[in-house]
């Protein structure tokens, strides 16, 4: 029986980019970076050390050439902080950007955009 999400996979066109958007901008760490020495590069990227679940940052134009019936879209992921205010002034001092707080009713929300324009969504969760 499948108990916890993994490892999320997503596709990007630079992953040299992306690396320093999840890490200098977002504070996410590089957990490991694999190369199987023939062009295939990954990079595993967490929020923290220990985190359950990672984020594995692939090349979509070698993956779309190996695996061409693979869904290449960017995955719709909503992340969880304690600190809604702060993180959204720190996205938003890094420029990055943030859409607007918005009241939900499961809590406050709001999303931002990576370097390649994907959004990705952040909710206020006490822990």
């Amino acid at each position: 029986m499948i108990n916890t999400v993994g490892q999320i996979m997503l596709y990007v066109n630079n992953q040299a980019e992306a690396v320093n958007f999840w890490t200098e901008k977002v504070g996410f760490s590089v957990i490991s970076e694999e190369d199987n020495g023939q062009g295939m590069k990954w990079i595993e990227i967490a929020p923290t050390k220990g985190a359950e679940t990672s984020i594995i940052l692939h090349n979509k134009e070698l993956i779309a050439k190996m695996q061409p019936e693979l869904n290449l879209g960017t995955p719709s992921l909503m992340f969880f902080t304690d600190n809604l205010d702060k993180l959204y002034e720190n996205l938003s001092n890094n420029n990055i950007t943030v859409g607007e707080i918005v009241d939900m009713p499961s809590g406050r929300v709001f999303n931002f955009a990576d370097s390649e324009e994907n959004y990705f969504a952040v909710m206020e969760k006490s822990k």
